[in-house]
């Protein structure tokens, strides 16, 4: 059997006789390819074991009778600038997605790759885009506790659990659960931070391409140096928060009130168009 024969066997989900096969082998670059191949199974395998721990609240419950369990979280709650944007993820009892987190320890790269995969696997996905009228009239507490509990009620699966990242909401038929630090300790909502971080993140860099003087596709709309410059300079558009500090003291007119936009995302990317 040569090499080349030895990475194809590897690379494609090998049976234990194989394995067998191939360890009796003694040439160099044989045991390398199996040295190779016995790290990724032990990678694979820890992290597994990390994700089975990322379950461990939603098995309680599916233990306890639910059908359907969602996560929900948020992006956007402290920046003077963009809208805020909440997700509630369905994920199918039992998915295991690799590398699954919460969405501020990753990568952008690594975001935009678990945001595709949460979008195949997930059973439903209902994102609610909060207006900054919404954000500026409710303040920013309220304003989230509302769109949580909006975006739970628009799910097309009728959930039993909300697991939620650190807020207490209410809906009705549903057993809300607030998680600190959620996102790190519940599949679920990890990929409700996903969904959420990403949809954000690409609203903002739209939003660069109508005001690129405010740099918003590096900042996200947080009050980098930069930005507070630009607000000097330019002033704020509709889309600065003007319930915050320093644009509250400014006095500035308020947003037209709008309502949230509830957006059941399809499984692909879309394109949120802003304007002036």
């Amino acid at each position: 059997m040569t090499i080349t024969e030895v990475k194809n066997i590897l690379a494609n989900n090998p049976t234990e006789e194989q394995i067998d096969i191939l360890r009796l082998d003694k040439r160099a670059g044989v045991q390398k390819l199996l040295w190779a191949y016995d790290k990724k199974i032990h990678l694979l395998n820890v992290e597994k074991e990390r994700f089975e721990k990322m379950l461990e609240f939603e098995n309680k419950f599916y233990d306890e009778g639910a059908q359907f369990i969602c996560g929900v979280d948020e992006a956007g709650r402290g920046p003077l600038a963009g809208p805020l944007v909440i997700a509630a993820v369905v994920l199918p009892k039992d998915c295991f997605i690799k590398g699954l987190d919460d969405s501020k320890k990753l990568s952008a790269k690594k975001r935009d790759m678990l945001y595709d995969e949460v979008m195949k696997v997930a059973l439903d996905i209902e994102v609610n885009i909060v207006s900054i009228s919404n954000i500026d009239e409710l303040n920013i507490y309220h304003a989230t506790q509302q769109g949580m509990e909006q975006v739970i009620s628009a799910l097309q699966r009728r959930v039993n659990v909300a697991l939620i990242d650190a807020m207490p909401v209410h809906v009705t038929n549903v057993k809300s659960v607030s998680i600190v630090h959620g996102d790190a300790l519940s599949a679920s909502i990890a990929a409700a931070s996903i969904i959420a971080k990403v949809t954000r993140d690409r609203i903002m860099e739209r939003l660069d391409t109508v005001y690129p003087e405010y740099g918003y596709a590096h900042h996200k709309g947080y009050g980098a140096a930069a930005h507070m410059e630009a607000i000097k300079k330019f002033g704020a558009t509709r889309w600065h928060r003007r319930s915050y500090e320093p644009l509250k003291s400014m006095n500035l007119e308020p947003v037209a009130k709008e309502k949230n936009i509830l957006y059941a995302p399809q499984r692909e990317n879309y394109v949120y168009e802003v304007s002036k």
